[in-house]
């Protein structure tokens, strides 16, 4: 008997997108791009599209192929947009591959949105029983399950309310709790569990661990926690642009991972994607970090100056509730902080054209480790532009609490100032 639970060759999946050709400045250009479209119209009648839009094939997935024997706990990360999720959507049948063979062996439990698989008008009792059915069980093999599934969500005082009115927490509590308890062969789950509470997320992989270990269940796992993918998995699969750049063992998937995200943060700010801008209205141009003598470098020692000076274009004048804002993310894709003008209560003005601002941090308050830089800006809470990996940077050991002796980081992530008195 074959111990293959999931084997997938050259999985991959096409979408057709368009573009406009042009966009319109004023009313007189509007109509004649009206009359443009009539002519084109006359001409290729028989175009069952929209004649004005470019089209284009984006492959989101392509020649994406690896194999799992049960047991087998494979961890699936990459950037955004690296075809994770779609990855996910076809191995759960949601979406149909436009290329490639997908071999599973044994009942799937998929938990890939808040609230997968649930009817919103149905009570959360009644979408148990639903969901088992749904993959294959009798009533009583869910009724001898039922109480277990209600322990582990927690929200048992909510049962008989239809989960329309849940919050997505309970959502995704229930929701996991039914695809964890019921019994399939393979459970696929997707970035949602970082919708729940920390104590729940552990319990969730504690769980995981559990299904896989004790029952020789497969189990696909996406996040961009490094710390719970490393946690549960043995295997990683890792994703770009759709491609596979390495699969094989799970700490080694992790290193090509925070390989792939430095390279892609060397990449000048202005070449990045159209994507990454929001609206357009800002574009990040460049993020370098500065040591206190004005040096750009790469490390910063613990406990000493750094600067973060980013430069962007506006398309236009800018005043009044305006955020500027960086982010730090380690190695585990885990954000420890966020620096931001409006946590200063700054009135922040921005002229057309190039614009620089400087995030100043007096003493570098992160312990040794591989760091990522995300840019964020808003107006009016409407975002203009998002970039993540926009600078990787590094930060070494160093003195942060008494300036003749290193400081160690034992559990810590950050190192905090603060005093501590004997009282008497």
């Amino acid at each position: 008997m074959s111990d293959i639970a999931v084997k997938v060759e050259n999985l991959g999946k096409k979408y057709v997108i368009g573009h406009c050709e042009e966009e319109y400045a004023c009313f007189n250009e509007y109509l004649t791009g009206i009359g443009k479209n009539i002519l084109r119209r006359l001409k290729n009648p028989l175009k069952p599209y929209d004649v004005s839009l470019e089209l284009e094939d984006f492959w989101a997935v392509r020649n994406v192929s690896f194999e799992l024997k049960k047991g087998d706990r494979l961890g699936i990360i990459g950037h955004n947009g690296s075809g994770k999720s779609t990855t996910l959507k076809m191995l759960s049948r949601i979406t149909t591959p436009t290329e490639g063979r997908i071999t599973m062996c044994g009942r799937i439990a998929s938990l890939l949105e808040v609230g997968t698989g649930f009817h919103p008008e149905l009570t959360g009792r009644e979408n148990i029983y639903l969901n088992g059915s749904i993959l294959g069980m009798t009533r009583a093999e869910i009724r001898a399950k039922f109480d277990e599934i209600v322990e582990f969500s927690g929200v048992e005082r909510f049962l008989d309310t239809p989960v329309k009115r849940f919050s997505s927490g309970m959502y995704v509590r229930l929701a996991f709790a039914v695809a964890a308890h019921l019994n399939p062969e393979i459970l696929v789950v997707d970035e949602v569990l970082s919708v729940g509470d920390v104590e729940f997320q552990k319990k969730c992989l504690g769980k995981m661990q559990d299904i896989s270990s004790d029952n020789g269940r497969t189990i696909l796992f996406v996040s961009h926690n490094m710390g719970a993918i490393q946690t549960l998995c043995n295997k990683g699969l890792v994703l770009e642009q759709g491609k596979v750049i390495y699969c094989g063992e799970i700490g080694e998937a992790v290193r090509h991972y925070i390989e792939s995200r430095k390279m892609a943060a060397n990449q000048p700010l202005a070449e990045r994607s159209r994507k990454s801008w929001v609206d357009g209205r800002i574009r990040f141009t460049r993020c370098v970090l500065k040591n206190c003598e004005g040096e750009e470098v790469f490390s910063v020692p613990l406990g000493a100056k750094a600067v973060f000076e980013v430069d962007f274009d506006s398309q236009e004048d800018m005043d009044g509730d305006i955020q500027l804002s960086l982010s730090f993310y380690n190695s585990s894709n885990v954000r420890l902080a966020t620096l931001s003008t409006r946590n200063l209560s700054m009135m922040t003005r921005i002229r057309k054209g190039s614009n620089q601002i400087r995030f100043i941090v007096p003493r570098m308050p992160l312990y040794p480790d591989l760091f990522s830089v995300c840019l964020y800006a808003e107006k009016d809470n409407s975002g203009m532009a998002h970039i993540t990996d926009a600078a990787t940077f590094q930060t070494t050991a160093g003195s942060f609490y008494i300036p003749s002796s290193f400081s160690n980081p034992y559990k810590s992530l950050v190192a905090i100032d603060y005093a501590i008195e004997m009282v008497q």
